[in-house]
């Protein structure tokens, strides 16, 4: 048998499995889901980047292929194609989302923590007749934590939003707006 056989007559078994889940058949989306898992995994990794992440994106884009298995048409292709077409798509889908957010290991939370406490610290230990501290003391407790967050410690806007415990967005503008501010109070 070549290779060239053999794939056919694997995609026509996934065709075949995914149109038998199309009609309810748990047992045939079980049987696709051994079949095809590894490979679809393989994708998302390449995508992803993290394997952990890679597993979410697979776990999405089946439980999406069960809710829509209805919709496929071995007509337009292959089971495999169609599967690999909804894992790449969740994987792009959680790229561009991900951006948005940003997602520590539990190590690099308890950093968090220690450069929170830098942050404050060094507004502390500016000297009471020192403009900036004048000026950062009239600023909103959020606003002045969001910039020494930022500005003394480098944390970035989502850093400081997951430790502050505030909306990224919020954050953003409590930055900027105390910023403003204090360029208004320094000149």
């Amino acid at each position: 048998m070549t290779f060239g056989m053999q794939a056919e007559i694997e995609a026509d078994a996934s065709n075949a499995l995914l149109q038998r889940a199309a009609g309810g058949d748990r047992e045939a989306f079980s049987q696709l889901f051994r079949r095809e898992a590894g490979r679809l995994l393989g994708v998302a990794r390449r995508i992803v980047r993290r394997p952990e992440l890679a597993e979410d994106v697979v776990q999405d884009a089946f439980v999406a292929a069960w809710r829509s298995a209805a919709q496929f048409d071995p007509a337009r292709g292959n089971a495999r194609a169609w599967l690999i077409t909804i894992v790449r798509n969740r994987a792009l889908n959680f790229l561009r989302d991900r951006a948005r957010l940003d997602f520590h290991e539990p190590a690099s939370l308890e950093l968090l923590d220690e450069r929170h406490g830098e942050a404050m610290h060094a507004f502390r230990l500016l000297p009471e007749s020192d403009a900036l501290k004048e000026c950062l003391g009239r600023l909103d407790d959020q606003k002045r934590e969001a910039i020494l967050l930022c500005y003394v410690v480098g944390m970035s806007h989502a850093e400081a939003a997951s430790k502050i415990k505030a909306p990224l967005g919020t954050v953003k503008a409590w930055v900027r707006r105390g910023m403003l501010a204090l360029q208004e109070c320094l000149s």
